[in-house]
């Protein structure tokens, strides 16, 4: 992967991570950097679960490959803010 694949995947993965702590509902004790990573990390993961499945490689935009970014970014969230949640209580 190149330097631009990268960047690319980081741009895409804080959109990702805006987008999962969207869906999920209530609010979220976590800071936006906390919700950005986990982003970047969901796109990853997302994006590997996609190539597995067979449609990470789609004419146009791949949007099965967003969704299950999105699905992973929430679950992220989700996960995340609830472990911050119980420890601050």
């Amino acid at each position: 992967m190149h330097v631009t694949g990268f960047i690319t995947a980081i741009i895409i993965g804080l959109i990702i991570g805006a987008l999962g702590r969207l869906v999920v509902p209530g609010k979220q004790d976590i800071g936006i950097l906390l919700t950005l990573l986990i982003g970047v990390v969901a796109a990853i993961i997302g994006t590997v679960v996609a190539g597995a499945l067979g449609v990470a490689d789609t004419k146009g935009i791949d949007w099965i490959e967003l969704l299950i970014q999105v699905v992973f970014a929430a679950v992220g969230v989700a996960l995340v803010a609830g472990i911050m949640g119980r420890r601050r209580v």
